[in-house]
């Protein structure tokens, strides 16, 4: 099964990744390599792009571009919590920079 074939909240591990020259390096240096276990986490409305999770960040890739790269042992896959939802920078915070809370130069 190719990447683009997989539904959100499955993922599997990289078997193959297709494509020519710039491409395929490209792919590969973005760390889409066979062995690697990635996820499905989003896909955006009107099907392009994808977002993906694997080695513990989040990539964003193309339809066309998912369509070279081949996963097997598809199904229901956990992502840490980290993945699922990240704080907005306010709710972080508490709304304000730490160096504004206490004063201009930090006294």
């Amino acid at each position: 099964m190719t990447l683009d074939k997989v539904a959100p909240g499955q993922g599997g591990v990289i078997t193959q990744v297709g494509g020519e020259g710039v491409l395929r390096r490209r792919l590969l240096d973005m760390g889409l390599t066979p062995g690697t276990r990635v996820s499905v986490r989003k896909i955006a409305p009107m099907g392009d792009p994808i977002e993906l999770f694997l080695r513990s960040y989040v990539l964003t890739i193309r339809k066309e571009e998912a369509a070279n790269i081949a996963v097997e042992g598809v199904g229901e896959t956990a992502l840490p919590r980290a993945a699922e939802r990240r704080p907005e920078p306010a709710e972080a915070g508490g709304g304000r920079p730490a160096a504004r809370r206490r004063g201009r130069w930090g006294r």
